[in-house]
């Protein structure tokens, strides 16, 4: 199976700009665990994700003061759609985190998780009848 069958293909993109209490809400709205930040004047596009948001947290920060620059991960591992979920998978646990940016000619086409891939993998749920 490849990675764009699993990945997602609804990429919430914010700026740098916003707030982590503006990114927490757009992501919990959007029921997503990472945000693709588009910022042109760190050379592109980086990745936000809950844990981001959450040690910011936990470091006692003010999430409405706090930027989504300041807590972006900027050297991002792309994936191609083409990638198997193998290789999206060895990946991830390479770089020990839980998402990719999937990239079709450069653009961005989705977002791929390790729930993602989990969910190709394990066999889908079964009813037991009662």
């Amino acid at each position: 199976m490849l990675v764009r069958d699993a990945m997602s293909t609804l990429v919430l993109t914010i700026g740098p700009d916003h707030t982590l209490r503006q990114a927490a809400a757009l992501m919990s709205a959007r029921r997503v665990g990472a945000a693709l930040v588009l910022d042109p004047d760190a050379g592109g596009m980086g990745i936000l994700t809950e844990r981001d948001i959450l040690n910011s947290v936990g470091l006692g920060q003010d999430p409405d003061a706090e930027r989504t620059h300041a807590h972006t991960t900027n050297n991002v591992v792309f994936a191609a759609p083409t990638w198997t979920l193998e290789e999206a998978a060895r990946a991830m646990a390479h770089g020990g985190f839980r998402h990719l940016i999937v990239l079709d000619d450069g653009e961005p086409a989705g977002i791929v998780s390790v729930r993602d891939i989990i969910r190709c993998w394990a066999p889908a749920r079964q009813t037991v009848p009662a």
